[in-house]
């Protein structure tokens, strides 16, 4: 089998390679004997490169790799090119039908992390491409980014933290979880982590899910008695047609007006506007978000300008232990593939 080289395209090249520099942005090195060649278009800001799952993917094939965004359709098709397999790393890049008549050299796109509403799916099935993600590995860092927004926003600890800083000493107007009812929507690998954890603080757990199945300590209702009943709202839901806007006007109507919502699958789910209406109205105690409809976040948003909202910039995910997991799983889903067991399949 003969030897490729591999072509890696960086503004900041990963010391890892120790290449020689042949220009500012390009690098040649020897790769491993291998027919696939793999493009990464979108490692910004870099996490591939300083991964440990880098020594998996440098060791075969022949790489294109980008520590910037395309940030556009045509850049994202270049950087492609003639690429069998892509490993992507950053939502914005959308893989649209376009993309796909564009790049018939593509046979798998590898999505670091679950969601895939960037990915326009009945396109790549059109065109043979088969698509993975990396399902699972993150579940237990966002539910427990989940439980601390939760706590963040019953306890105001961003406020309290703030006005303690100005000299003030502002007291009391905490909500106490234990006892109180926790409704989650959606029971995939992060809603069951987080219903573990809302049951371990004490809370009722009951729960709405696409495909029920049965899970100790949860109790399974219809969405409007969830709604009506939970002193807690949490998102666990994947973004697809179906989901989008699944959180609207007449869902905050049912809610009491001491709920709190959590959202940290995708901001799409939530009708903003509505949820906006909801807080400024008082028709529920508060949220805390991890996700939006724009990201990121606007400058002036009317989100940043709430009180009784607890924002973080969707990181939820974002953890040592998660990251190196999940890119260890989108490399490892381009060897199952290559070897004609592809895993993970969307």
């Amino acid at each position: 089998m003969p030897f490729r080289f591999k072509t890696v395209r960086s503004l900041n090249p990963p010391a890892a390679l120790n290449p020689s520099v042949l220009s500012p942005d390009i690098m040649t090195v020897p790769a491993a004997p291998t027919f696939m060649r793999i493009s990464i278009p979108d490692d910004a800001p870099p996490v591939l490169a300083s991964s440990q799952a880098w020594a998996s993917l440098a060791s075969k094939g022949e790489l294109d790799y980008y520590d910037s965004l395309p940030g556009s359709e045509d850049r994202l098709i270049e950087r492609i090119g003639a690429a069998e397999a892509v490993l992507n790393i950053r939502s914005s890049s959308k893989f649209t039908s376009h993309v796909f008549d564009a790049c018939p050299q593509l046979r798998l796109l590898s999505v670091w992390g679950t969601g895939t509403d960037h990915v326009d799916l009945a396109a790549a099935t059109r065109h043979g491409v088969t698509v993975t993600n990396t399902p699972g590995v993150s579940a237990i860092s966002i539910a427990e980014h989940a439980l601390a927004l939760l706590l963040a926003a019953a306890r105001h600890i961003p406020q309290m933290d703030a006005s303690t800083r100005r000299g003030e000493w502002a007291r009391g107007q905490s909500v106490e979880l234990r006892g109180k009812t926790c409704g989650i929507i959606g029971l995939g690998a992060i809603g069951r982590q987080f219903a573990r954890l809302a049951g371990a603080v004490g809370m009722r757990v009951i729960a709405w899910t696409m495909h029920p199945k049965p899970l100790p300590g949860v109790e399974l209702v219809e969405l409007d008695e969830l709604y009506r009943t939970s002193d807690v709202v949490s998102v666990h839901l994947r973004l697809s047609p179906e989901t989008a806007g699944f959180v609207g006007a007449r869902q905050f109507a049912l809610m009491k007006k001491s709920a709190i919502l959590i959202n940290t699958a995708r901001g799409a789910i939530v009708d903003e506007a509505a949820m906006i209406n909801a807080l400024v109205e008082g028709r529920i105690r508060g949220a805390g978000l991890d996700v939006f409809a724009t990201e990121p976040l606007p400058e002036g948003h009317p989100l940043a300008k709430l009180a009784n909202v607890v924002m973080t910039p969707h990181c939820a995910g974002i953890t040592p232990e998660a990251l190196e997991a999940g890119l260890r799983m989108a490399v490892e889903n381009i060897w199952a593939f290559a070897a004609g067991t592809a895993e993970h399949v969307v």
